[in-house]
């Protein structure tokens, strides 16, 4: 299971916040393995001096249409996977959101199966790993 933060301008409309927030998920979904119904998103807006972005780091023509997309995720993926979520996460805001590829920084932070709890009290990927792990494992 991700856990998704997104930070925007509260200048943003809603129906462009809700084609970012399906984007996201649309990309983990293609790249890095994540089942259908998994969807835990928060999306915050920020006003320009809640949300302070260097517009020229790393080469960047950032604006104010910067998205930060921070995925908290199981450890498990390769650095492949990882890059070809950054690339879907970018092709897809751009098409269906029109944000540049400049405007999107992608942050994943990754933690173990016994870090989640769904509910119950109880670590459920510890008692039933995921089944993209259980592939991983028997590879």
């Amino acid at each position: 299971m991700p856990l998704v933060r997104i930070s925007l301008r509260n200048r943003t409309t809603t129906e462009r916040r809700k084609a970012i927030a399906t984007a996201v998920y649309d990309a983990m979904r293609a790249t890095v393995g994540i089942p259908e119904g998994d969807r835990f998103i928060v999306l915050s807006t920020h006003t320009e001096e809640e949300l302070i972005v260097d517009p020229g780091f790393m080469g960047m023509q950032r604006s104010d249409d910067y998205v930060l997309v921070h995925i908290t995720l199981s450890k498990g993926r390769t650095t492949e996977k990882k890059q070809a979520l950054y690339a879907e996460l970018a092709r897809l805001l751009g098409e269906r959101a029109k944000i540049a590829s400049d405007d999107v920084m992608v942050v994943l932070s990754e933690n173990g199966f016994d870090d989640w709890s769904f509910g119950k009290g109880e670590a459920q990927y510890v008692l039933n790993p995921p089944a993209w792990a259980r592939k991983q494992d028997s590879q």
